[in-house]
């Protein structure tokens, strides 16, 4: 139950590291601050009279830890109740939440992580991108809980903005150094500039002592010219970062569409990556169908390549796809969420070891929040100049990054060739 900051890569190991109640640092594409208790051994709060909201959250996260998610929620419930200090209500409640959200109770987590943002002081970013926390962002109650931190003034994009702003710089590290340069030189232009139109004037009106005319225009010539090629430059240079912000806001908010796996889980795409390459096919239902079909005739090859389809057909189940599942449903539909059960300590370790992660992987995935799948993927096609709605795939690399697209369905026989097996190496170069 973690508190994660802005995760750009991959996630860490599934909450089997210690906790502690202050924040650490966070890394841009590396790791994530995890902000709860250290969990002690030595403690016993199980006796009424030692009890503490820090020993509450403790045993809480251990009973967690075993799969007794209803007994870890009495302990954050007990940690709440006992007078906690505004840094443990913070961690109680977001632990709390984050139990709510895996048992299926979708309108109590969000009950409690609006708490902990109107009055313990907790930052959106930390929900907005904390990775054990998927499927609650893939649901409408998290869609509400966003708005109304916009309406209380909180930018939620802020963290997600900036860190754009640093892959970009280490993208093109010389950018800031050249835009000095053309304002320095334009600068230096514009001073020339000052000095020559009066001697431009005199020239033109002659007498003793006055500078060659040709001499003064060419001067000028040279000037303005100048001027006018590094202003140009600056501005060519500011579009290429606009377009280079795009493609780096598209790469990272594709990292963030949710998919359902055969296992039932929900997962964000950002934790597939460097286990398999998924293929986007966009489309009308018919043409995704067939092209489905298709690829069962290279199935072995293609799981042999890492390939997961992810069939997105326009319009479909817009409005019915979270409604059917997930948050908001009776407490007997949770069951079917593969993070409890009595092998718990067992399931948590699958989920979070990337080479266990691939066994719950299978062929084909299910999109969830359609959405904001079919809004990624329009923005896409007017990035490459395709008419939005037009039937396309999208092929991604094991590093998450678009690979190839191309309008209607791909040719699988050719995907074959062109992607090496997963463990050749050039793949193991991919990642």
């Amino acid at each position: 139950m973690a508190m994660a900051a802005l995760a750009l890569h991959q996630p860490l190991p599934w909450r089997t590291r210690s906790r502690t109640l202050i924040p650490r640092s966070t890394h841009l594409r590396s790791q994530k601050a995890r902000l709860l208790f250290t969990v002690c051994s030595s403690s016993t709060p199980s006796e009424p009279s030692t009890q503490t909201p820090e020993s509450c959250v403790n045993t809480g996260l251990s009973l967690f830890k075993k799969g007794r998610v209803k007994d870890a929620l009495v302990q954050f419930e007990s940690a709440l109740d006992l007078n906690p200090n505004p840094k443990e209500a913070q961690v109680a409640l977001y632990n709390k939440a984050c139990c709510h959200a895996y048992r299926g109770e979708g309108r109590q987590a969000a009950s409690c992580l609006r708490t902990a943002l109107r009055d313990y002081n907790l930052k959106f970013s930390t929900i907005l991108n904390d990775p054990d926390l998927a499927s609650f962002r893939a649901s409408p109650e998290f869609k509400e809980l966003q708005d109304e931190a916009r309406q209380g003034g909180e930018d939620v994009g802020y963290g997600f903005r900036r860190d754009l702003k640093l892959i970009s710089e280490v993208q093109a590290p010389f950018r800031g150094v050249r835009r000095f340069f053309y304002v320095a030189l334009s600068a230096a232009a514009g001073i020339s500039m000052f000095f020559t139109v009066p001697r431009f004037i005199r020239a033109i009106n002659g007498g003793e002592g006055a500078p060659d005319i040709w001499e003064t225009a060419g001067n000028a010539a040279i000037n303005i010219g100048g001027i006018v090629i590094l202003v140009a430059l600056f501005i060519w240079d500011n579009k290429k970062e606009e377009e280079q912000l795009a493609q780096i806001s598209r790469d990272e908010t594709l990292s963030r569409l949710p998919l359902r796996l055969s296992t039932n889980r929900i997962v964000e795409l950002v934790q597939l990556r460097d286990s398999v390459r998924p293929v986007i096919l966009a489309g009308n239902k018919e043409t995704v169908t067939r092209a489905i079909e298709k690829a069962e005739r290279f199935r072995t090859e293609l799981v042999k390549r890492g390939v997961i389809l992810v069939p997105v057909i326009w319009g479909e189940n817009r409005q019915a796809s979270l409604e059917r599942k997930g948050f908001g449903l009776p407490a007997k539909a949770a069951t079917s969420l593969p993070s409890i059960g009595e092998d718990f300590d067992k399931r948590t370790q699958s989920i979070t070891a990337k080479s266990r992660l691939q066994a719950e992987v299978r062929f084909k995935a299910e999109i969830v929040s359609p959405n904001e799948w079919e809004r990624w993927i329009r923005d896409q096609q007017k990035s490459e100049g395709v008419n939005p709605g037009d039937d396309v795939y999208i092929i991604l690399r094991l590093d998450g990054r678009v690979r190839r697209s191309g309008k209607g369905m791909p040719d699988w026989q050719q995907i074959v060739k062109e992607l090496p097996p997963l463990e050749n190496l050039l793949s193991k170069l991919e990642r």
